[in-house]
């Protein structure tokens, strides 16, 4: 499971899988500073920039150059960011097909602080996301019959959620459930979620547990699956992912890299796995996939803009590192 036995060419399938994002879709404004401001306090900031982002997008847009065909289901506003975020989707090859244009609400935007250390502080403006319903998923069933593995996230109603993972879980579809930002989930929900996968707030949220190391990773995931949870993967950032099902369990070790930004690391694991798995990779191996994804996310700064092609994530399995550094 720790060693580097991926079979390299389970990852080089060359029919594209199937793969549908339900979630959101953000213009991130990004400000790097030398520290993340308390409440109270102004501090000059360096570099800002502008960036595509939602978790949703981000998901999409990572599954996509990870080598997913992808079809994106998301709300945005008729406002230039809007359409640019649009553009951006086609540009990598995503369908826009069910990316609806909100007539009332702004497209959503995010406020993000990132340190000298990688380390950020968000805040999100929903607009558009928050109009985002379960009759948009249900426009989209065609695509569902179609799609082997959909990947879902917490930016959009709640509703939404449980109607795009109740539509899946009727067509067979396997369920990627992110569950970010953190909120109390009801049963009902966990228990038609394929792949949940948390990070260790979110987990101790759903839990009550303080994820601190792998022992209480474990009993998180235990937790988890007691709830009905089909596979639990608790991500643990630098120290990788802690994978539980009802066969096994054990830590998969991320990739040794210094962090510029961490800020959709999480978006673009998630959506590399979601194509290891549709590439019918096991699961062990698709963890690595996608650490490996997130560890090249995280040398560069931005969200979209981070996530690697599958040329990029194929290069870190191969040599152990990111840009030499040692695995």
């Amino acid at each position: 499971m720790t060693g580097d036995s991926t079979d390299r060419s389970q990852l080089t399938n060359p029919m594209k899988p199937k793969i549908i994002v339900v979630g959101s879709s953000n213009t991130d404004m990004i400000l790097r500073v030398e520290h993340i401001p308390q409440p109270g306090e102004t501090i000059l900031g360096g570099r800002f920039v502008t960036a595509a982002g939602g978790k949703g997008a981000n998901q999409a847009v990572a599954a996509a150059r990870a080598g997913g065909d992808v079809t994106f289901v998301a709300r945005v506003g008729q406002d230039g960011f809007g359409t640019e975020a649009i553009a951006g989707f086609q540009r990598d090859g995503i369908s826009v097909e069910h990316v609806r244009c909100d007539r009332t609400e702004a497209s959503g935007v995010a406020l993000i602080f990132v340190s000298c250390d990688g380390e950020n502080s968000i805040g999100v403006a929903s607009g558009a996301n928050a109009r985002l319903s379960p009759a948009d998923v249900k426009r989209a069933t065609a695509v569902f019959r179609q799609a082997r593995v959909l990947v879902t996230q917490l930016e959009t109603p709640l509703e939404t959620v449980e109607a795009a993972v109740e539509l899946a879980a009727r067509r067979g579809v396997r369920v990627i459930l992110n569950p970010a930002p953190a909120k109390p989930l009801p049963d009902a929900l966990l228990r038609r979620v394929s792949i949940l996968t948390p990070n260790e707030t979110e987990a101790e949220l759903l839990t009550g547990v303080q994820v601190k190391g792998d022992e209480s990773a474990a009993e998180a995931a235990r937790r988890l699956l007691a709830r009905g949870v089909g596979t639990v993967i608790l991500t643990l950032g630098a120290r990788g992912a802690w994978v539980a099902s009802s066969g096994a369990a054990g830590r998969i070790p991320g990739f040794a890299v210094k962090p510029v930004d961490t800020t959709a690391a999480g978006d673009v694991f998630n959506g590399a796995l979601a194509v290891a798995l549709a590439e019918d990779v096991s699961l062990f191996d698709a963890v690595r996939f996608a650490n490996a994804a997130a560890a090249v996310s995280v040398t560069r700064l931005g969200a979209q803009p981070s996530a690697p092609t599958r040329r990029e994530i194929e290069r870190v399995l191969r040599t152990g590192g990111v840009a030499g550094k040692a695995g």
